[in-house]
């Protein structure tokens, strides 16, 4: 009987949720909770659940449960609330994903940081993209495999036991308390993971961070179909067929966008295609320096997702560290880059380079000729050898249509990889994606990457291939246009504002090519101390960005992303995408980003409101 009530609540749902909850990418800062999150949309969902309450209206006031899509997003936290309803487990229990390999590297990763054992039992078949090999070899992950008939017969083990089944149906798992996490894997749709028993509730935490860094949650349009396949309704799939013809699309595009000649990857997100990076570059460096130790370089206050992510891959494998780039303040990157690649000739160590041109958020470009030389410059190690070259691995999300790696161009003789988010200027903000080039020096390198995107089973998605082929071909023009909106708006800061600090690219780097349509701004600030300045001024970015989002509401958001087709968005990095960033490196300014698409006039007319109450 409650099964069927649940049921019929999804239905319900379904039948009456929010346009916005299909294909919003960028959830709303300003209704989030960051400490309860996930739990408060839970805990809303439930009371509504209780009275029976589905209306529009009443789903479209549930609060913000992830501060970003590809952490997850309503239909996600629907489903899996639905899915612990049926089998009795709290929704917390219950954890959705886009990929079918990265829940099994999850729990892998948290059994390898406490020393646990661990089997993978399965019936039919594993993943096509899961690789034993690998997963041990190159990850450092210890396990047994075991084929078996089925999950009721699977006795006690000293460990962690995972059970791994195709599923054709969003159906219920008969529990077995030997088994402590049952993954069911959807064709085309991702995977579900369930955590049973209290005595693994301490695994959530991590593998949601997982889910965080390494790959996406389920997406919402695959959640949809999921659920409707839950209440055993017929759901509209994506053809499969369409996909060639869209891949090939994208494909063409990013390599005219990019001018380089090596097959572009095409990844489930930026963080997806970072990873991917990141454990092919390790791989490549086991296979030729097996005895060498891999340094990735990394600004301590770029992207925190960049940030966390190389630290979690350096804490599963004893011969990768993190090596600190800076590169803000009165740092400069290329001394920066001089400095750390010869203390790691001295090493006799494999240096990997993560940056971001421009860097964010603070949206400096270096000088790009003594980059070139600084990157070229041959070193020695102490017995006298060549030191090893780096890997430059350069983000390029801020620019993306900036040249770098094609022939001739500033760094094609230079080992260089570049990647971007799809999310941001690609898609328009439409969806989650990220791709991935390299010049011609990197062929080898290339390919490490494609294996261990595949491995991770963090490839795009059908209806992402649909959306950046349809939007890739307007990026460069919509960038822009969003430049010229941006210019405008900042000479107007620059005039109202004298006082202020406007981190924006120069006019001689735009006609360079550099033309972001983000800048940060740093307000004026007052107080004896610095505790009292530092409060007043992240004070006064909560004032600004409340009164631009109150005041033109279909416009200006606070949302954490840019490159978006329309309005403004505003945020405070370092309470959102930098929340992993060492608290000392933070900087607390607002980042605003504009797109072509918006009322430029009645934002300075709002903006000089605001002077005047300061």
């Amino acid at each position: 009987m409650e099964a069927n009530k649940t049921l019929n609540y999804i239905i319900s749902v379904l039948e009456n949720m929010p346009t916005n909850w299909l294909n919003l990418t960028t959830h709303r800062l300003d209704i989030y909770n960051e400490n309860l999150a996930k739990t408060e949309f839970l805990d809303q969902l439930n009371n509504l659940f209780k009275d029976q309450n589905s209306s529009t209206s009443a789903l479209e006031k549930l609060p913000t449960a992830y501060d970003y899509i590809r952490l997850g997003h309503p239909l996600s936290c629907v489903l899996e609330w639905g899915i612990g309803h049926l089998h009795h487990l709290n929704p917390e229990n219950v954890i959705c994903f886009s990929s079918q390999t990265t829940p099994v590297l999850a729990v892998l990763r948290k059994n390898l940081l406490s020393n646990k054992n661990t089997q993978i039992l399965y019936t039919d078949q594993l993943p096509n993209s899961f690789n034993a090999e690998l997963l041990r070899s190159v990850y450092g992950y210890h396990f047994e495999l075991k084929k078996v008939e089925d999950s009721s017969a699977i006795s006690n083990f000293d460990g962690t036991s995972i059970y791994v089944s195709q599923q054709d149906e969003i159906s219920k798992n008969l529990l077995n308390s030997n088994i402590d996490f049952y993954i069911n894997l959807y064709k085309n749709l991702g995977s579900v993971l369930l955590i049973n028993g209290e005595q693994n509730d301490s695994y959530i935490s991590n593998i949601q961070h997982v889910r965080r860094r390494e790959t996406i949650a389920m997406t919402p349009a695959n959640c949809c179909i999921a659920l409707q396949l839950l209440i055993g309704q017929p759901s509209i799939n994506y053809q499969q067929s369409y996909v060639p013809t869209n891949k090939k699309a994208v494909l063409n595009s990013i390599a005219e966008i990019t001018g380089t000649s090596l097959k572009p990857l095409v990844g489930s997100s930026g963080l997806s295609i970072q990873y991917a990076i990141m454990m092919g570059l390790i791989h490549h460096a086991q296979e030729n320096h097996p005895e060498k130790a891999i340094k990735f370089v990394v600004p301590p206050n770029c992207y925190g997702g960049t940030n966390d992510q190389a630290r979690r891959v350096a804490a599963c494998l004893d011969n990768v560290e993190i090596v600190d780039l800076p590169v803000d303040g009165d740092h400069d990157m290329v001394q920066s880059i001089d400095v750390v690649l010869a203390k790691i000739a001295a090493q006799d160590a494999i240096p990997y380079i993560i940056a971001e041109i421009p860097t964010n958020p603070r949206v400096e470009v270096p000088d790009l000729i003594e980059l070139k030389a600084v990157l070229s410059a041959e070193r020695r190690t102490p017995a006298g050898g060549i030191a090893i070259d780096p890997v430059f691995i350069l983000d390029q999300t801020f620019c993306p249509n900036v040249l770098f790696l094609g022939e001739g161009e500033i760094l094609s003789t230079v080992r260089t990889i570049s990647y971007a988010s799809g999310s941001k200027f690609p898609s328009g903000g439409k969806c989650t994606a990220g791709y991935v080039v390299g010049n011609n020096k990197t062929a080898a390198l290339m390919e490490k990457i494609d294996l261990h995107l595949t491995l991770c089973d963090n490839e795009a998605t059908t209806l992402q291939y649909e959306i950046l082929a349809k939007q890739l071909p307007s990026m460069n023009q919509r960038i822009q246009d969003a430049y010229l909106n941006t210019r405008k708006f900042v000479n107007f800061i620059q005039k109202t504002l004298p006082e202020a600090k406007i981190n924006f690219v120069s006019e001689k780097l735009a006609l360079q090519g550099f033309t972001p349509s983000v800048f940060s701004l740093d307000l004026p600030t007052k107080g004896k101390t610095d505790e009292e300045r530092e409060s007043y001024k992240r004070a006064l970015n909560h004032q600004l960005i409340n009164l631009m989002i109150t005041k033109i509401p279909d416009e200006s958001k606070y949302c954490v992303s840019y490159g978006q087709l329309k309005g403004c968005y505003w945020t405070i990095p370092a309470t959102s995408t930098q929340g992993t960033t060492k608290e000392g490196d933070k900087d607390y300014i607002a980042r605003v980003a504009l797109s072509a698409n918006m009322d430029l006039e009645l934002h300075k007319k709002v903006f000089l409101e605001f002077v005047e109450t300061i």
